[in-house]
């Protein structure tokens, strides 16, 4: 018996049981390290809120290759087509936000006429 993980319809605000979310986890791991990074960051801050339009949002993003993957979590390009729809936006906007938050402050930048 082989067991396909199908995502189900999105139903805003219900949360997906433990199950899901470890099957989700599994799927989750990534070839490139970077991808790796952002997916573990987002798990660590959002885990235990997630709903099960962003658990869609996570599988729609899953079915990428690793490259485009990291372009959408580098904000290098924009959701597309099909891919373009109001789960995977959230799930990426939690990602670029977890990104963000591992950055070093900015230094204040100082010009002078030395």
């Amino acid at each position: 018996m082989t067991l396909t993980l199908t995502p189900q319809p999105s139903v805003p605000g219900l949360v997906p049981d433990a199950d899901e979310l470890r099957r989700l986890r599994w799927r989750c791991r990534r070839g490139l390290l970077e991808n790796d990074l952002f997916i573990d960051r987002f798990f660590e801050l959002h885990g235990e809120n997630l709903t099960t339009a962003l658990v869609q949002g996570l599988h729609e993003l899953m079915d990428l290759a690793d490259n485009d993957l990291l372009d959408l979590f580098l904000a290098r390009k924009q959701p597309e087509s099909a891919l373009d729809t109001p789960e995977v936006r959230q799930v990426l906007e939690l990602m670029h936000a977890a990104g963000a938050s591992r950055l070093p402050p900015k230094a204040p930048v100082s010009f002078s006429d030395h």
